[in-house]
């Protein structure tokens, strides 16, 4: 999530001169489950950085945060600030909308409101430059891959899907299969949330292809990855890795997963990025095709600048 917050100003910074200060949001345990009205600066752990200027230090312009553990902090800035600074919430807060300047929601999260900005996924740190710098630190590693290379971003458990081994075995047979039958290679890694035996079960099974696996061991190849891919699969519980996948022009292929309650949401995100060309569910084959990256970082930070001039 912290991402989304540093991806939106990043994305501010290259319109506009700006100095960029992170802020680490964190509630002692005892008061973490509170509701957001109930929560006062003296309930932050030890470990959160101050979120008010030190004495004689200016507010900021902009303000910018992610999640449920910022809520009660940006709410009172406007008023804490004078008016002096800009407030942005990405997500939807769900509490107290009115209270941030300008909200940054995903489109498939139906939030509405004057204040209210919908994009497609959520704002991220993916850009060309970033790419290649990726790109750039695993060049020995990737440079003798054939084509096609195939990125898989593989997530895992949640609220709304699950990864079971069974299925992990299956999406790895099927991935296997497209690869090989296109002479081409893989380029493979997972998240935070994918099962230990799920990772383990898919490992085993596609170690064989031309490619490189990341085990969670040393520097991360994502950013390596989608610039190296000519096609990126995603299973459908990231709406993150979606989003960032959409935002470099690539065939993004959809992998189904284990649904566990209805997932409007992310039906909802699938839908756009069809709609806008990116992305279609993993059919098992590798079809190229093209459109014009996603950029909705880049017109969050648009929006963000003229709101804040009409201010």
């Amino acid at each position: 999530m912290e991402n989304q917050a540093l991806g939106l100003a990043e994305a501010v910074q290259r319109l506009f001169p700006s100095d960029i200060t992170v802020k680490r949001i964190r509630w002692r345990a005892a008061f973490d489950k509170l509701p957001s009205a109930m929560k006062t600066s003296w309930m932050l752990d030890l470990s959160s950085d101050p979120t008010e200027p030190a004495a004689g230090e200016a507010w900021p312009d902009l303000w910018i945060a992610t999640g449920r553990a910022t809520l009660p902090i940006s709410a009172r800035v406007r008023a804490a600030s004078g008016g002096r600074t800009f407030v942005v919430q990405t997500q939807d807060p769900r509490w107290r909308n009115a209270a941030y300047d300008l909200i940054v929601a995903p489109a498939h999260d139906p939030v509405e409101g004057p204040n209210v900005l919908s994009i497609t996924g959520s704002p991220h740190r993916v850009t060309p430059d970033r790419l290649a710098e990726g790109s750039a630190t695993f060049a020995d590693q990737l440079a003798a891959l054939p084509h096609p290379r195939v990125a898989a971003l593989i997530g895992g458990r949640s609220r709304a899907f699950d990864l079971t081994d069974a299925h992990a075995a299956d999406l790895a047979d099927r991935i296997a299969r497209a690869v090989e039958a296109t002479d081409g290679s893989l380029m493979l890694t997972f998240s935070r949330r994918t099962p230990g035996t799920a990772k383990a079960a898919m490992m085993e099974r596609l170690a064989r292809l031309p490619g490189l696996i990341w085990d969670g061991a040393g520097a991360n190849p994502y950013f390596a990855f989608l610039d190296q891919a000519d096609h990126v699969l995603v299973t459908e519980d990231s709406a993150n890795m979606a989003a960032e996948a959409a935002s470099t022009g690539k065939p993004v292929h959809i992998l189904p997963m284990i649904p566990l309650k209805p997932a409007d949401k992310f039906a909802r995100l699938h839908a756009d990025l069809h709609a806008h060309g990116a992305a279609r569910p993993f059919d098992g084959t590798l079809e190229a095709w093209t459109y014009a990256p996603l950029d909705e970082t880049a017109r969050a930070a648009r929006t963000v600048l003229e709101r804040m001039k009409r201010a």
